[in-house]
């Protein structure tokens, strides 16, 4: 047999799969031909040596068509000019011997079609079907490096997408008169937009790599495999050939000459000689895609150097943390693939050497099956190593310091807050993640920013104490302007000015959720003109009776009067001061009058024989009323504790309380003020018992009844009123009655 050196379809044709593809399924379908021929030549044989002439010669014509798209394929590089692949050529010799038999046995007919005819459809199936695996698993290289590609897309999008949401809050913070809160959003966006362009950065280094790795190994082992199909094809082929011309030499003795001279040209087609031709024909100047780089976003121009300020190390860390481990698994796991492909590779050799009798087309699907699942470890271990290094590279190995929390996926049936953030773990099921050592938990999208703090086991105690911590600290974070997470000390202070809208009333339920925390306030009022400030508070809230002690974040709550705490802070508060009560609905008109509801308890500060009075309502908010509108009280000595006094509730936010002591008949004012309706008092009623975990909510037993001021904004909190004091209750545990 000729040496011929060896050559590689995976080294020598770059990403030239449709081409290898479709030549190889052109000798698959050669064998069907072949087939064909020893099935005809089957049906001839009985009639002896014209119809055996004029069937080689119908094979030379059609060998003649084909010989090259066999050689080299449809659309070779260079034209073969005269030349033929060394399989025609043995194809060619075949023919020729059968010119030079004239005389045919019925039983060689008989053999032919049963050891010749079968096995040549039965491997041309089974190498078909092989061939078909290889275009499936091409096909799903394609998307898996299009996936690649979308996904990395997706990943810019995700990241324009944050840039822009961080433009426009940082614009709103600037125009915001809530502007603390509106900062913190703002530094919160800016953290997103700092992790968005970590992980767009991280894809563009793992997309890169998948690339150089679907170019240079999967494309190009690919490649091979179809080379070793259709070699393992030349070498089946082969074989039959060798048994039809056994059978031949068995049946035909005056034909031993020709026969043993075909034998001999069998075995020198060389599978290899096919290979070499179609590469010398075919190969062509390929060029490499250049490498992915990052973009900038248009809306927030930037480099591409990973951020690394301590809020992006815990969003890495957590990456290394994950991929770490990973990667001694899948390398093993790949170690252990490649001693099997190793033994499926040495045992195809066994084959071919004789050595083993097994078949070598399953020797070959067992190869590919092996090389498919090597494949897709070595990827998965390849994105690991990329993450790790590109992480590593920029800050070092983070995952080396701190204990990360041991976290497991947890469905929370009841109120939960997230320790890192501190807002609600959101939903009828809600999803998220909860430490099994020391309680800690958080949204799903909170995972990746909890930082390696975790304590280790608590008790149970131990447990709702550092929930009640992480909640404060949660609550603190928000409510610190933090930029690259440093706090911002150059920035001018937020400050918020009180409005008439934000002081008439002594609760608003928009109002109170507006603000975050103890805001610096500044008066708007006229410094002649004497207010009353009321303290607004942070009020702490709860995840639910089972879960500790929290800090419930942007929950505002004015504490009620002093006149309504009880009669001893009625007195304190000037029990001889000249008060009134509201016959009509006043709507202000001018700058020095105020709007008060019908019914509303006031105190008097200047009466006036013109026809208006000064007064004082809810917290420092005063006017002029017109005098008719108004009745005056008389000195009340004392008001019972137990008795729950009127609301000072104005209607911009909530029902008038006030509005149930009047009687039932309508009044209509003067004509200088037109008539405006008093809400009407709503209540809700307990559907379930709780227990109140701060002072911003509301015991309850099942079936107690409050008057319900607001059923919250969505977040999940109803606002009650009970003893003239406003708090807070879960909101699935009340119904309006």
């Amino acid at each position: 047999m000729a040496q011929v050196d060896a050559v590689s379809f995976g080294t020598e044709l770059k990403d030239a799969y449709k081409p290898v593809d479709n030549w190889v399924s052109l000798g698959i379908g050669w064998l069907t031909e072949i087939q064909e021929f020893y099935q005809e030549r089957s049906a001839i044989e009985k009639e002896y040596s014209q119809k055996l002439t004029a069937l080689a010669k119908k094979y030379y014509d059609r060998k003649a068509k084909k010989s090259s798209n066999l050689s080299v394929g449809d659309n070779p590089v260079l034209t073969p000019g005269s030349l033929e692949a060394a399989s025609l050529t043995t194809w060619t010799t075949q023919l020729s011997t059968l010119e030079a038999r004239a005389n045919e046995h019925a039983k060689f007919s008989t053999d032919l079609i049963s050891q010749v005819s079968t096995p040549l459809e039965y491997n041309a199936r089974k190498l078909e079907e092989l061939r078909k695996s290889h275009a499936e698993y091409q096909a799903k290289l394609v998307k898996e490096r299009d996936s690649s590609y979308g996904d990395l897309k997706k990943l810019k999008g995700k990241y324009d997408t944050v840039c822009q949401e961080v433009e426009n809050r940082r614009k709103k913070a600037e125009s915001s008169f809530e502007k603390a809160k509106a900062q913190s959003s703002y530094n919160q966006q800016l953290m997103e937009m700092n992790n968005a362009k970590n992980t767009y950065l991280i894809g563009i280094n793992v997309t890169n790599k998948l690339k150089e790795c679907y170019y240079h190994e999967y494309v190009p082992e690919l490649l091979d495999s179809l080379q070793d199909l259709n070699e393992t094809r030349v070498s089946k082929l082969n074989s039959i050939w060798l048994v039809a011309a056994t059978l031949e030499n068995n049946t035909l003795k005056r034909s031993v000459e020709h026969l043993n001279h075909l034998s001999t040209e069998i075995p020198r087609n060389n599978p290899s000689l096919d290979s070499n031709m179609f590469v010398r024909h075919n190969a062509v100047q390929w060029q490499e895609p250049a490498n992915l780089v990052f973009e900038p976003s248009p809306v927030w121009l930037d480099a591409d150097n990973m951020m690394t300020d301590e809020t992006s190390k815990i969003f890495l860390r957590n990456i290394l943390q994950k991929s770490k481990p990973l990667i001694n698994q899948l390398k093993t796991e790949g170690a252990a693939k490649c001693r099997e492909l190793e033994n499926v590779k040495n045992l195809r050799q066994n084959i071919r050497a004789g050595k083993d009798r097994r078949d070598e087309v399953d020797c070959v699907r067992s190869q590919f099956a092996v090389q498919e699942a090597l494949h897709a470890v070595d990827r998965r271990r390849l994105t690991a190593e990329v993450e790790i290094s590109t992480i590593t590279q920029v800050v070092g190995d983070l995952s080396m310091y701190g204990k990360s929390h041991p976290f497991k996926s947890e469905t929370f049936k009841i109120p939960t807050n997230c320790d890192l953030c501190g807002d609600r773990i959101w939903g009828l099921s809600a999803k998220g993640f909860i430490c099994t050592d020391c309680g800690f938990t958080c949204h799903s999208k909170c995972q990746m920013k909890v930082p390696a703090e975790c304590p280790g086991e608590q008790t149970k105690e131990e447990r709702k104490k550092l929930k009640a911590e992480r909640q404060a600290a949660a609550s603190i974070a928000a409510e610190t302007p933090v930029v690259n997470g440093n706090s911002n000390n150059n920035l001018p202070p937020l400050t918020r000015q009180d409005t008439m809208n934000s002081l008439s009333s002594g609760y608003a339920a928009s109002a109170s959720r507006s603000m975050s925390g103890n805001i610096p306030r500044t008066s708007t009022q006229d410094d002649t003109t004497p207010t009353t400030s009321s303290p607004l508070t942070a009020a702490p809230s709860t995840a639910g009776a089972s879960t500790g002690a929290t800090t419930r974040r942007n929950r505002i709550v004015a504490p009620p009067p002093a006149a309504y705490v009880g009669s001893s802070g009625a007195a304190a508060n000037g029990s001889n001061q000249p008060r009134g009560r509201m016959l009509y609905p006043y709507e202000a008109r001018d700058s020095g009058e105020v709007s008060v509801s019908e019914g509303a308890e006031v105190k008097i500060i200047e009466p006036d024989d013109q026809g208006w009075t000064k007064i004082s309502v809810g917290f420092g908010k005063e006017g002029l009323v017109p005098t008719a509108y108004l009745e005056e009280l008389p000195p009340a000595a004392s008001t019972p504790a137990q008795e729950r006094p009127p609301s000072l509730y104005s209607n911009n936010s909530s029902a008038s309380l006030a509005s149930s002591n009047l009687a039932s008949k309508k009044k209509q004012g003067p004509a200088v003020a037109p008539r405006r309706g008093a809400k009407k008092v709503k209540y809700a009623e307990a559907l379930y018992a709780y227990t109140a975990q701060s002072d911003a909510e509301f015991d309850m037993v099942e079936g107690e009844k409050f008057i319900l001021v607001s059923m919250g904004s969505g977040d999940g909190w109803a606002d009650v009123e009970k003893n003239g004091e406003v708090r807070s209750v879960p909101a699935n545990y009340i119904q309006e009655v």
